[in-house]
């Protein structure tokens, strides 16, 4: 009787498991590319991960195109010293994905240390077979 309630518990657990699917996994990467651009400041790595018609929204309400998002992060005006995504969410429709996730990171922004602590919104566009960074909108936790 113990083995028929173990297997029963392990095949809910497994129906509860999510798969993700080879486009999650592909937009997820692409989230890694940009954690990874922001921390290097490497300017090819920010465009091209950054779709031409980029909206980066802070939470101070501030948005900014490609241009100004790339080079607020090459000048070192917005400096990331280490990135954290916790709580992070992902929904593929068609040629669009949406990432959610919380953003906890220790910042050097024109040479003063700090750390943020931010919700994130972040649209992704499918643009041949590349997934590029479209939209992203900051907001203050609660």
């Amino acid at each position: 009787m113990k083995k028929y309630i173990l297997l029963l518990l392990l095949a809910s657990a497994n129906v509860m498991v999510k798969a993700q699917t080879t486009e999650e996994k592909k937009v997820l990467s692409a989230v890694e590319n940009l954690r990874l651009a922001l921390i290097s400041g490497e300017k090819a790595a920010l465009e091209n991960v950054a779709a031409t018609d980029l909206s980066y929204g802070h939470s101070s309400g501030k948005v900014q195109d490609k241009a100004a998002f790339v080079e607020a992060i090459v000048s070192g005006a917005s400096d990331f010293v280490s990135i954290e995504f916790k709580n992070q969410s992902v929904k593929v429709t068609g040629k669009t994905a949406l990432v959610r996730h919380e953003l906890h990171a220790k910042t050097n922004d024109g040479g003063k240390p700090g750390e943020v602590h931010l919700g994130i919104l972040l649209v992704w566009q499918k643009q041949g077979k590349e997934w590029k960074l479209l939209g992203r909108q900051a907001y203050k936790l609660p």
